[in-house]
C-alpha cells in the first residue's frame, strides 16, 4: 500500500495474540487484524464500562476471547501454550496515571510483572516468532525541556504509571538481551506511542471521552491541567507502527528487536487546551480548567520518532486538526445511530488508501 509501511498481506492465516485486546486500543488493533485475515485471540480482563468499543464491534463474536489477568502467571502460561500464536501484541496494563496514584503496587504489578509472565510463556512456546511489547512515550526521564525524546534517552519515571513503564521497557530489553541469542527464541520489540485519541474511547479519566461525556449531558468539562503539552494522534497511527513492526518481526528482522517511538509531527504536539478548542468546533460543549490541586503529571512531553520514518519507512498521515476532525466525527455519527463497526470500517478504508 502506497504510503503506508505496512505489508497488508503480512497478517493474513497468522496466528496472533492479543493481549488487553477488551481496551480501546486492543479493539481497535482486533478488529484491524481481523479485516487482515489473521486468526486473532485475547487475553483481558472484562472491558470497562457501558459503552465500550469491545462490545461495540461484537468482537466477542468475532475472535477466540478468553478473560483472565497477566499477573495470574498459570493462567498466561496456559492459554499462550494452548493458542500456539506466531505472535503475541502484549497491550494489557494499567494504563492511568491518575490510577496509577491510587492503586500503584496492583499498577507495578499488572505492568512490570504481567509483561515478565508473557515474555516468559512466549519463550517457552516454540510456536511464538515475534513479541511487541506496548509501552508509552512516558517512559522517559521527564525532561519539561527536552525537544523530542529518542529511543536512546534515559527511561524513568516520577509517579508509579511512569515508573512502571519505564521498567516494562527494562523487562523486554532484558529477555531480548538474555535469550534473544537462541535461534528459537522470539523476537521482541517494544513501541511507544503518543496520546492516544479516537472514537471509541469512554474510559474514565481521560480527556476525549471526558469531554464526550460532558458534551451529552449538557455539563461543562472540568479539564486539568489545560497548559501541559502532548503528543496527539489519532490512534490508527501508533496501530500501523505497531503492525509494522510486528510484521518484520515475523519475517526474522533483528535489527527491529528493539525500542521504537510512533509519534506525530511536532505541529500536533500541542497543549491540552487547544485539543479542546479544536474538538469544541467538531462536538460543541463547554470546559473550564478543573480547580485545585492534582497529582504530578508531566508538563510536556514531546516524542521523536526519526528511527521509525528512516528505518521502518513509517510516518503519521493525519495531523493534528484531520485527527479531530476525524475523532469528533466518529462520536457525532455514533451518536446519531451509525454502527461502530461501519464507523471503523470507513476510516480504516480512509487511512488504508494510498493518499490517507
Amino acid at each position: 500500500m502506497e504510503g503506508l509501511a505496512l505489508n497488508m498481506d503480512a497478517y493474513a492465516g497468522r496466528r496472533t495474540l492479543i493481549t488487553g485486546h477488551t481496551g480501546f486500543k486492543g479493539s481497535w488493533l482486533s478488529h484491524w487484524l481481523l479485516r487482515l485475515g489473521a486468526s486473532v485471540h485475547g487475553i483481558a480482563l472484562p472491558p470497562e464500562g457501558n459503552p465500550n468499543l469491545f462490545d461495540e464491534l461484537c468482537l466477542a463474536k468475532r475472535m477466540d476471547h478468553r478473560l483472565g489477568d497477566v499477573r495470574d502467571r498459570a493462567f498466561i502460561n496456559q492459554v499462550i501454550g494452548s493458542v500456539k500464536p506466531e505472535i503475541v501484541f502484549h497491550l494489557a496494563a494499567q494504563a492511568l496515571v491518575r490510577r496509577g496514584y491510587r492503586e500503584p503496587v496492583e499498577t507495578f504489578g499488572t505492568n512490570v510483572m504481567g509483561t515478565a509472565h508473557v515474555l516468559e510463556a512466549c519463550r517457552a512456546t516454540p510456536s511464538v516468532r515475534a513479541v511487541v511489547v506496548v509501552t508509552s512515550d512516558k517512559c522517559y526521564a521527564p525532561d519539561n525541556d527536552h525537544p523530542g525524546y529518542r529511543e536512546s534517552d534515559p527511561l524513568g519515571g516520577l509517579d508509579p504509571y511512569s515508573a512502571s513503564k519505564a521498567c516494562q521497557e527494562w523487562v523486554a530489553q532484558s529477555w531480548q538481551a538474555s535469550f534473544g541469542a537462541c535461534s528459537d527464541a522470539p523476537l521482541i520489540a517494544t513501541v511507544r506511542a503518543g496520546n492516544v485519541i479516537g472514537g471509541g474511547d469512554w474510559a474514565e479519566d481521560r480527556l476525549v471521552p471526558d469531554l464526550v461525556r460532558a458534551v451529552h449531558a449538557g455539563l461543562t468539562a472540568n479539564i486539568r491541567n489545560p497548559s501541559a503539552i502532548r503528543p496527539w494522534q489519532h490512534v490508527l497511527e501508533p496501530l500501523s507502527g505497531y503492525l509494522s513492526v510486528g510484521a518484520r518481526l515475523l519475517a526474522g528482522d533483528r535489527d527491529v528487536a528493539r525500542a521504537w517511538n510512533f509519534g506525530p509531527d511536532d505541529n500536533s504536539m500541542r497543549p491540552v487546551a487547544d485539543l479542546c478548542a479544536e474538538l469544541k468546533h467538531e462536538l460543541g460543549g463547554i470546559w473550564s480548567p478543573s480547580a485545585g490541586a492534582h497529582p504530578h503529571e508531566t508538563a510536556c512531553l514531546r516524542l521523536n520518532s526519526q528511527a521509525a520514518r528512516e528505518l521502518l519507512g513509517w510516518q503519521p498521515r493525519w495531523d493534528f486538526a484531520e485527527t479531530l476532525r476525524i475523532t469528533g466525527s466518529w462520536y457525532r455519527r455514533h451518536a446519531d445511530g451509525a454502527s461502530a463497526i461501519d464507523l471503523c470500517n470507513e476510516q480504516l478504508n480512509q487511512y488504508e488508501s494510498p493518499h490517507g
